[in-house]
C-alpha cells in the first residue's frame, strides 16, 4: 500500500510562523520567572494527565502561542493521518514495505477481528502467541518445567541484542519488586566473551534456562553467544556428572534448557531446540518496539502472566489516549512537537531523561535505541535528503547520581539541554533515616532540580547571601533551562508500559515532522557486513588483510603481534 510523500515541514506556514514567533521571543527575552509571575494559569494550562501519569510542561520555553503553533505544525505535516495510518496497518515503513503495528501487541482480546492487516487478524495472532507464552511461563514458575536432572528453573538467561536485549533487560530491572516466583534473570547481548562469562558465573547449569531471541535465528552476535552458552551448559553438566556426554543426553539437555523467540523454526530445530518451544512475532514488529511481544518472554516467566498483561494494558492506555486525543490537548504529541521546537529552533542536540527511581536505571539506555535508531536519518521516507537537523542524542542517569556528575553542564553550561524528569509518589522500599522519610528527601531533589533549572539564581540573590563579589559570577544560575516533569503514583508493570508507549509515540511525532521512516535501520547494516569481511583478516588470511584500508591493516597487525 503506497503512502503519500512527506510534507517538507520547513515549507509550511506553521514553520514560518514558528520562526517568526521564535525570533520575537529572542528579541523580547525568554524569562520563565516573568512568565510564571504574569500568568497565574500557566501551570494549569500546561499540565496534562494521560493514563495514570501526570505531566507538567510549564517549565518549558513555551507559551500558549508556542503550543498553538506547534499543534498547527502537526496539522500541516499530516500528523493525525500518520498516526491513524500506523495504527491501522498502512505500510508506513516505506523502505521495507511493512506495516508498523507494535500497537497491536497490546490491544485487548476484544479487538480480535477489528484490525485485519494484509489478510491477518493481528490481534488474534498476537493473543495466540501470548497464550502460548503464558502457558510456558506458568510451567516454569510452578516447577512443572524442570531441567535435565529434574530440578526446577531458578535463573533465566536471555540471549539477544539490540531490541532483543535492551527492552526486556530494562523492564526486568524496572520491575524487580514484582519477581515473585524465586526466578531471576540475566541478559547477555555483547559478543565480547566477557559478557557471557560474567553472566554465567556462579550459575547452576541444572537450574538455568536460556532464551535465545532472534527473529531470523541468524543474528551473528546472538547465535555466537547461543552456541557458546550451549557449550557452557553441556560442559558444565558433564563436569557435574549430570549427563554422560552421549549425543542422546546432550540433545535432551538442550531441549530442556533452551527455548527460542524466533519464527525460523528450521534453524531453531537445527540448534537443538524443540520448535514447539519457539515463540514467534511478525515483520511488522521492529526490534526496538518489541519488548511487549514474545521478546518479553523472560519477563512473563519472572513476573508472571498477570503482571505481563498489566504491562500490556499500560501500553494500550497511552496508545488509546494518543490516537483519540486532539493535538492541542494531546500531551504525547505536544512533547514530540516540543522536541522539534528545541532541535530545529533552539539548536539543541541532546535530550536528557532523568528518572528519579533507581529501578529505571536502564531506561535512558533503552530510549537511546528507540529514539536514535528510529530518527537518526538524513533521508526522508521518499528518498529525498532532509534540509534541517533531525534526531536527538538521548542520555541520562537515575536520580541523585546524575546531580553529582553531569548536572553542572545542564545548569550552567553553554548548551541548551531539554530534560525529562520522571518520578513516582510511592516506593516499594519505604525507608526512614531517623524521622526523615528518605523517599521524600529523594523527591525533594526531583522537585528542586527542575525549579533550579527553570528559575536559576540571580547575581543579587547570590550577593544577598554574603558571597564575595569576585566569585558571584560563578554562582549565578541563568535559569530558563527547559524541563518536563512526569509524575506517577508508583512504578508498576502498568506505568512502565505507559512510559515506554509515551516515548514510542514521541518518536513517531518527531519522525513525522522530519519526514522520516522511523522504522527502518539501514545504518546498522554496513558495519555488520564489513565485520564479516574483516574477521578472516584478523586471524590468518593475508589476502583478506591486504584488501583492507591502511588503518585497518595497521590495527590488525598490532592485534596479531600482541594476541597471546
Amino acid at each position: 500500500m503506497s503512502i503519500n510523500p512527506p510534507v517538507d515541514a520547513q515549507k509550511t506556514q506553521a514553520w514560518a510562523n514558528l520562526q517568526k514567533h521564535f525570533d520575537q521571543l529572542q528579541k523580547d527575552g525568554i524569562n520563565l520567572r516573568q512568565w510564571f509571575a504574569q500568568d497565574s494559569q500557566r501551570v494549569q494550562s500546561l499540565s496534562f494527565d494521560a493514563g495514570d501519569l501526570h505531566f507538567d510542561l510549564s517549565k518549558n520555553l513555551v507559551n500558549a502561542e508556542t503550543m498553538r503553533l506547534l499543534a498547527q505544525l502537526g496539522h500541516e505535516v499530516g500528523l493525525e493521518q500518520r498516526i491513524q495510518d500506523q495504527y491501522h496497518g498502512v505500510h508506513i515503513n516505506n523502505t521495507e514495505d511493512r506495516a508498523v503495528l507494535h500497537t497491536a501487541l497490546r490491544r485487548p482480546a476484544s479487538d480480535e477481528g477489528k484490525f485485519v492487516v494484509d489478510g491477518q487478524d493481528t490481534v488474534k495472532d498476537v493473543r495466540e502467541v501470548l497464550d502460548k507464552i503464558y502457558a510456558f511461563a506458568n510451567k516454569v514458575r510452578s516447577g512443572e518445567w524442570v531441567g535435565v536432572t529434574g530440578k526446577r528453573i531458578e535463573t533465566v538467561v536471555n540471549i539477544g541484542i539490540g531490541g532483543s536485549d535492551l527492552g526486556p533487560n530494562m523492564a526486568y530491572e524496572a520491575l524487580k519488586p514484582y519477581a515473585d516466583a524465586g526466578i531471576f534473570a540475566r541478559y547477555v547481548s555483547n559478543i565480547d566473551p566477557n559478557d557471557l562469562a560474567e553472566k554465567t558465573k556462579g550459575l547452576n547449569p541444572e537450574t538455568t534456562l536460556f532464551i535465545i531471541v532472534s527473529k531470523t535465528f541468524t543474528t551473528l552476535e546472538t547465535l555466537t553467544n547461543a552456541r557458546c552458552a550451549r557449550t557452557w551448559l553441556l560442559d558444565s553438566l558433564q563436569a557435574r556428572g549430570a549427563i554422560d556426554g552421549s549425543d542422546e543426553q546432550k540433545a535432551d539437555a538442550i531441549s530442556k534448557h533452551f527455548v527460542a523467540v524466533s519464527t525460523a523454526l528450521d534453524k531453531v530445530a537445527a540448534f537443538g531446540i524443540d520448535p514447539t518451544n519457539a515463540f514467534g512475532f511478525w515483520n511488522w514488529v521492529g526490534g526496538r518496539y518489541s519488548v511487549d511481544s514474545a521478546v518479553g518472554t523472560s519477563l512473563a516467566v519472572v513476573f508472571g502472566p498477570e503482571n505481563f498483561e498489566k504491562f500490556l494494558q499500560g501500553f494500550h492506555a497511552i496508545d488509546d489516549y494518543f490516537v483519540n486525543t486532539p493535538l492541542e490537548q494531546n500531551v504525547v504529541a505536544l512533547m514530540g512537537l516540543m522536541n522539534v521546537w528545541y532541535v530545529n529552533f533552539f539548536g539543541a542536540h541532546s535530550h536528557a531523561v532523568l528518572p528519579y527511581d533507581q529501578y529505571l536505571h536502564r531506561f535512558p539506555a533503552y530510549l537511546q535505541q528507540l529514539t536514535m535508531e528510529s530518527n537518526g536519518k538524513s533521508v526522508r521516507w521518499d528518498g529525498t535528503p532532509v534540509t534541517y537537523q533531525t534526531g536527538e542524542i538521548f542520555w541520562g542517569e537515575p536520580g541523585t547520581n546524575g546531580q553529582h556528575a553531569f548536572y553542572q553542564l545542564i545548569h550552567q553550561g553553554t548548551r541548551l539541554i531539554p530534560a525529562d524528569f520522571i518520578a513516582f509518589a510511592n516506593t516499594p522500599n519505604p525507608t526512614k533515616d531517623g524521622d526523615q522519610d528518605v523517599h521524600e528527601l529523594f523527591l525533594a531533589n526531583y522537585l528542586a532540580q527542575t525549579r533550579a533549572l527553570a528559575f536559576g539564581k540571580t547575581a543579587d540573590e547570590v550577593r544577598a547571601e554574603g558571597t564575595a563579589e569576585a566569585i558571584v559570577p560563578a554562582r549565578v544560575f541563568s535559569g530558563n533551562r527547559p524541563t518536563t516533569s512526569i509524575f506517577g503514583d508508583a512504578l508498576t508493570p502498568f506505568s512502565l508500559g505507559e512510559l515506554i508507549a509515551l516515548y514510542e509515540h514521541i518518536t513517531l511525532v518527531e519522525g513525522t515532522v522530519w519526514g522520516l521512516d522511523s522504522y527502518d535501520q539501514w545504518g546498522v547494516e554496513l558495519g555488520k557486513v564489513l565485520a564479516k569481511e574483516i574477521t578472516p583478516a584478523i586471524s590468518k588470511d593475508d589476502n583478506a588483510l591486504a584488501a583492507q584500508d591502511a588503518s585497518t591493516q595497521s590495527l590488525i597487525r598490532f592485534y596479531r603481534a600482541h594476541r597471546r
